[in-house]
């Protein structure tokens, strides 16, 4: 009896764990100027990642007010997500490039991840939220 309650305590932490909704705090960093807003895209899975505005789980847009700016998401279940960040500075919620295809305006992406001649993979950025609290932080990077 004592077997039977103790793996029905096992079983219910168990499902208790996979069903909690989390908090995840972006703290951003790096912007050059406070001009215009920055918007953090969260994305479930490859599909889409950084950019295809259709994929993207959330998304926020904030004005920015400090250095550096924290943004925050809620609702979150346990899994692996990447983030996309951009410094929009005309607010027009696209990644401004110039005529090479150059991003000019500033962007980043969970982990950090070096970028080169393209966006990382969402392997790259890829991270857990497996608690009730998760805290990345993101520098921003102009080309």
């Amino acid at each position: 009896m004592l077997l039977l309650a103790v793996m029905g305590n096992v079983a219910w932490s168990l499902s208790a764990k996979a069903n909690f909704n989390g908090k995840l705090a972006v703290e951003i960093d790096g912007l050059k100027n406070k001009q215009g807003q920055v918007c953090v895209s969260i994305f479930a899975s490859s599909q889409g990642f950084p950019n295809n505005r259709d994929r993207v789980l959330q998304k926020q847009c904030t004005k920015i007010t400090d250095t550096p700016l924290l943004v925050s998401f809620e609702n979150l279940k346990a899994g692996n997500y990447a983030v996309a960040v951009i410094h929009d500075q005309n607010n027009d919620r696209t990644l401004n490039r110039n005529g090479l295809g150059m991003p000019t305006e500033g962007f980043g992406f969970s982990r950090n991840p070096e970028v080169r001649t393209s966006a990382p993979k969402f392997g790259e950025a890829a991270f857990l939220v497996a608690g009730p609290n998760t805290n990345i932080q993101i520098q921003l990077k102009y080309f």
